[in-house]
């Protein structure tokens, strides 16, 4: 099965059918966050800085950096928070902008291998970024829309990737530093938003063989309880065929899912991570030592005991 692999200067995180999910936090980007924009356009990055440990803290394998302001040096800003976010953590980067300017300022100072946010199948796109992604050694999210839009059928937006692919090979891009994004639109406004994306996961799984990825919150957008939308929304993915998401690691439940869906994948041997992350410590004695587990003799062992033996031979 293909493999991506994405570094920074001393971090390698590879993407894959066959491999555990990779989380890229979505944080460090100024849109809809007022303050954010404000800071950094003020040359203020305090907390692009707090963002960053928090997310890897949380759990990102990766994060996205975006520099988004409207009237601000936006080449000048990425630049300037792809080289602080470096040099504070070791996680690869996915470089996002819409501006092409701005991909290259961001993809000169970078350390490693990022990961290019984004390309599109529009031709004027295809022919300012692919030559970018091919020159700095690259992998690159293509998003699968084009000149006539994002189309509500999914064999539409599989031909879109494929032409993407394609164009890619044309450049010297093999299909393994592609990333195909099958645009997750808000299942709030339309309601085969969910169906579309896992029929074309699949196809993309299947035929194209190339790992995915998404915004992961576009699927929530507008609805009360949104972390539960998500939630379901990527464990349901990831058993299709998606392989990374662009997503909030500071919500537990999320994170959670992700992580179920491996264990249930096979992605996760022993469900070692899980048992990692999540398992409980034993109470701390007065001494502050740990304590030992409940002896089978005493009251409460007998009746732990007989959970298990019942548990394990149910009549």
């Amino acid at each position: 099965m293909t493999d991506t692999v994405i570094s920074s200067a001393t971090r390698e995180v590879v993407l894959g059918l066959e491999r555990p999910f990779v989380m890229i936090g979505e944080r460090i980007n100024p849109t809809g966050r007022k303050v954010l924009a404000a800071e950094m356009a003020a040359g203020n990055f305090s907390r692009v800085e707090a963002d960053a440990l928090a997310q890897v803290a949380a759990g990102a394998h990766m994060l996205d950096v975006n520099a988004g302001i409207p009237l601000a040096d936006e080449p000048a800003i990425l630049a300037r928070t792809v080289q602080l976010v470096q040099s504070i953590t070791d996680v690869p980067l996915s470089i996002d902008s819409s501006i092409v300017k701005a991909l290259e300022a961001g993809l000169a100072v970078y350390r490693g291998k990022p990961l290019v946010n984004s390309v599109t199948g529009e031709e004027e796109r295809l022919e300012s970024v692919l030559p970018l992604v091919k020159k700095y050694g690259a992998a690159v999210v293509a998003i699968s829309n084009d000149e006539t839009g994002i189309s509500e059928d999914p064999d539409m937006r599989f031909e879109v990737a494929k032409k993407i692919v394609q164009r890619a090979a044309d450049y010297g891009i093999p299909a393994s530093d592609i990333v195909v994004d099958p645009l997750v639109m808000p299942i709030g406004a339309i309601n085969q938003a969910g169906r579309q994306v896992m029929l074309l996961l699949k196809r993309l799984k299947s035929e194209l063989k190339v790992n995915t990825t998404c915004g992961a919150s576009n699927v929530s957008f507008g609805l009360p309880a949104r972390e539960g939308i998500s939630a379901t929304f990527l464990t349901m993915a990831i058993g299709a065929g998606l392989t990374s998401a662009i997503m909030n690691p500071m919500h537990l439940e999320i994170v959670k899912a992700c992580m179920a869906a491996d264990v249930m994948m096979g992605h996760d041997p022993d469900c070692a991570r899980w048992i990692r992350r999540f398992r409980e410590a034993p109470p701390l004695q007065a001494s502050g030592a740990a304590s030992a587990a409940t002896p089978v003799g005493t009251a409460r062992g007998r009746r732990e005991g007989g959970h298990r033996r019942r548990a394990q031979n149910p009549s």
